[in-house]
């Protein structure tokens, strides 16, 4: 008996805690340092819910931007969540985010606004040419008190390349190390999105898009490149193929012995 009540004491503890963190917000929820999510709410995420940035993956150095990070999904009635940096400084531009150990969460619940709760922010650039990664993780909930009820996911990782001159313009001086093939953004998207790539050598490069069962939709690049970054835009208003529909896509970058392939998610 004594165990019993001594459990229900701890429960009801965790329960008045959870429910204080989610009030006035909470950090260190994200993946950059291993983050565990947003367990005082519900022990696992929820596939349902989808959070994303929004905002440029390209930035000066020393610039500063704004981006937005969104949510569907859950309960949808109230909204909180966590922003981290891994080199660039946040900060927040509206009244709805906080500040607090160099990360952003709410600075009181959001509430949704046709089935979507956004809240604003700022980036400062780091002072070097180099790729930073921004981090979240977003909460929807019910607004009745019982954080079990309530359901959350990790957000996608938002890749920002810190340059010194616009990235939609062809690089053609630029000497990459390496190939790499970015996240579109934005991510989930309606009705375009925006595919990054960076070629080492000058090469043949090809980059299609699949749907999940593997069929051909578009190809959005199919030719010779000179070394550099490249940016290509990807709209689904464009493809005449009318199986297009909410979904998992894919697509695949090709060139040399360089292979890569990454997902992205159509929402209409």
């Amino acid at each position: 008996m004594k165990i019993n009540i001594l459990l229900a004491l701890i429960f009801l503890s965790f329960i008045t805690y959870a429910n204080i963190d989610y009030l006035h917000g909470i950090v260190g929820m994200t993946l950059r340092d291993g983050g565990i999510g947003c367990v005082c709410h519900n022990i696992d995420p929820t596939p349902g819910v989808n959070v994303w940035i929004e905002g440029p993956d390209s930035v000066i150095i020393n610039q500063t931007t704004q981006f937005k990070l969104l949510m569907t999904g859950g309960p949808s009635v109230k909204g909180g969540f966590n922003v981290a940096s891994y080199l660039g400084e946040l900060n927040s531009i509206d009244t709805l985010v906080s500040l607090s150990f160099g990360e952003l969460t709410h600075s009181s619940p959001n509430p949704f606004v046709n089935d979507t709760v956004v809240w604003n922010f700022s980036y400062t650039a780091p002072d070097s040419l180099t790729i930073d990664t921004l981090y979240s993780v977003g909460n929807s909930v019910n607004g009745n008190g019982n954080p079990s009820q309530d359901q959350w996911n990790f957000g996608q990782n938002f890749v920002i390349h810190i340059i010194d001159n616009p990235v939609n313009v062809k690089t053609e001086n630029l000497y990459p190390e390496d190939f790499v093939l970015y996240q579109n953004y934005p991510n989930p998207f309606n009705p375009s999105t925006k595919i990054g790539f960076r070629i080492a050598d000058f090469g043949f490069v090809s980059l299609k898009v699949y749907d999940i069962l593997g069929n051909e939709i578009a190809v959005l690049v199919n030719e010779e490149l000179a070394s550099g970054e490249y940016e290509v835009e990807f709209n689904v208003a464009q493809v005449s193929r009318p199986e297009v529909t909410s979904g998992v896509y894919f697509y695949k970058l090709e060139t040399g012995s360089f292979v890569k392939t990454k997902k992205m998610i159509l929402l209409r």
